[in-house]
């Protein structure tokens, strides 16, 4: 495969991190950034290292020369401009969340399959190997009973809203919010360990959104969902109002998985029980008493190069793109239950 010209849509640090990857990728080369501020456009392409800056979706999708687009742009443009630049027939590496609901995140791939384009969400997580050292070690503490995964991070947005102040970050209209910006890594966790659960049960922590009474008059700051397994419950926290310092805990009969960071995974454990234990489980687990070990996580200093190198394995044929799309379909159904048990609507959901 050649490489992949990729044309970037926002200028975030986000953005910034991705272009980077690019950068050291061998089958990727950037091209340039888009704003809707032509002074931007042009100031963050030459400060990355591209040649053309564009000011509008349109002007991306009419170089030839774009193969690849990487969106990360508000929430609620997301769709949109993937839709376009798929028709334009350039492929799509789209932010997460890939779509304001699973409905429109169908529309994406079902457009991508018809003009022959890959269409993945940015899920760095589902993409790291260190999600397959933990589900490695999941095996061998038996069978899972309970689980939690967990983010929170304050963000200084919030001081915005409490300021009485407008912020794409908390703003319905953006399709943002607290689980939309960042309880989907923890959503998206759980479906790539166990699947998706039974059903859920959503309980928000809601904050002010005044100027949106059409779209509810409220977003999340925070909240837990409960999620139902036929044999285990799976607890998912997260906030964007509040500092967590919990780690992840998956605990099985035999032992319990721990680890930080659901988004970047980082200090992993092991530790099965000493109690000697009968059963087909016997023979791998059994210990005389408890036993900690520290998982080795392949490190790497920005965990996005992983979601960059399978794209373009997946434009390349190498790899099918399937099983991530049904990570962020299977996401994004869990999501629009939370949000409709939360009272958080969306214009996209009308």
């Amino acid at each position: 495969m050649n490489e992949l010209a990729f044309a970037v849509v926002g200028t975030s640090t986000i953005a910034d991190s991705m272009v980077d990857m690019i950068h050291q990728c061998s089958r990727a080369r950037y091209r340039g950034s888009m704003s809707r501020d032509a002074a931007r456009a042009a100031s963050t392409t030459e400060r990355l290292g591209g040649t053309t800056p564009y000011t509008s979706i349109e002007e991306v999708c009419r170089d030839a020369a774009v193969d690849a687009v990487y969106i990360a742009s508000p929430n609620a443009l997301h769709v949109d401009q993937a839709l376009a630049c798929i028709r334009a027939g350039k492929h799509v590496l789209v932010e997460k969340p890939l779509a304001p609901n699973e409905r429109l995140a169908r529309l994406v791939f079902d457009e991508a399959a018809a003009h022959g384009v890959v269409a993945l969400e940015a899920m760095r997580s589902v993409h790291d190997p260190a999600y397959e050292t933990l589900r490695a070690a999941v095996e061998r503490i038996g069978r899972v009973r309970r689980a939690s995964l967990r983010f929170g991070k304050y963000s200084s947005r919030y001081d915005e809203v409490l300021a009485g102040r407008q912020t794409n970050i908390f703003d319905a209209r953006m399709a943002s919010g607290s689980l939309m910006d960042i309880g989907v890594y923890c959503v998206a966790a759980m479906v790539h360990l166990f699947g998706a659960p039974e059903d859920i049960s959503c309980t928000p922590v809601l904050i002010a959104d005044a100027e949106n009474e059409a779209t509810g008059g409220v977003i999340d700051g925070a909240g837990t969902i409960l999620a139902r397994y036929p044999d285990k419950v799976v607890e998912l926290s997260y906030s964007k109002i509040s500092q967590d310092l919990l780690p992840c805990q998956i605990e099985g009969e035999l032992g319990t998985v721990t680890y930080g960071g659901v988004s970047v995974p980082s200090r992993a454990s092991v530790r099965l029980r000493g109690q000697a234990v009968r059963g087909a489980w016997t023979a791998e687990a059994q210990s005389t008493g408890d036993e900690t070990e520290d998982l080795a996580l392949a490190a790497c200093d920005n965990n996005m190069c992983y979601e960059l190198d399978d794209f373009c394995a997946c434009v390349a044929g190498e790899m099918d793109a399937a099983r991530y799309r049904d990570i962020t379909l299977a996401s994004l159904a869990i999501m629009d239950e939370a949000r409709r048990q939360a009272g958080i609507v969306f214009p996209a959901d009308r």
